[in-house]
């Protein structure tokens, strides 16, 4: 059962780490005319070019990302621990319980993002990379 559980996370993260967001380019004239395989290595071609200028595709440090989730993962878990607590009659512990699963479940998904990053990359890079793709003919429509 173990093991079943194990094997399912690891397909989630492959799969979610193997998925990262590309720019979805208008089929205008120029797109028709260069064809899917040059419009391709365009967009790989811009994405160095943001790289290499500076632009990183994440946005924030991992560690940030992990604490902030562990943080508001232990708010959220006390306030809903002291509801419970108050509704069973035990404001201190519900709180203290619902803290401590909180931040758990915080580090956890805080970690998750961690290691698979976030789903949409910062703005400063998308930003960079549509100028790129725009000052050679294309039209993004947005990211995927």
């Amino acid at each position: 059962m173990r093991r079943m559980a194990i094997a399912s996370v690891f397909m989630v993260v492959m799969l979610v780490g193997c998925s990262g967001a590309r720019p979805v380019l208008y089929p205008n004239a120029h797109m028709q005319s260069v064809g899917k395989e040059v419009a391709g290595q365009d967009i790989k071609a811009c994405k160095q070019l943001a790289e290499s200028a500076g632009a990183d595709e994440r946005s924030g440090s991992a560690a940030g990302r992990v604490a902030t989730g562990t943080a508001v993962g232990a708010g959220v878990g006390a306030a809903s621990g002291a509801v419970g607590g108050a509704i069973s009659g035990a404001v201190g512990r519900g709180s203290m319980i619902g803290a401590a699963s909180g931040a758990v479940w915080g580090l956890l998904t805080g970690l998750f993002s961690a290691a698979v990053g976030p789903s949409q990359p910062n703005h400063a890079y998308t930003n960079f990379v549509n100028r790129c793709l725009q000052e050679k003919g294309y039209e993004v429509t947005g990211w995927q």
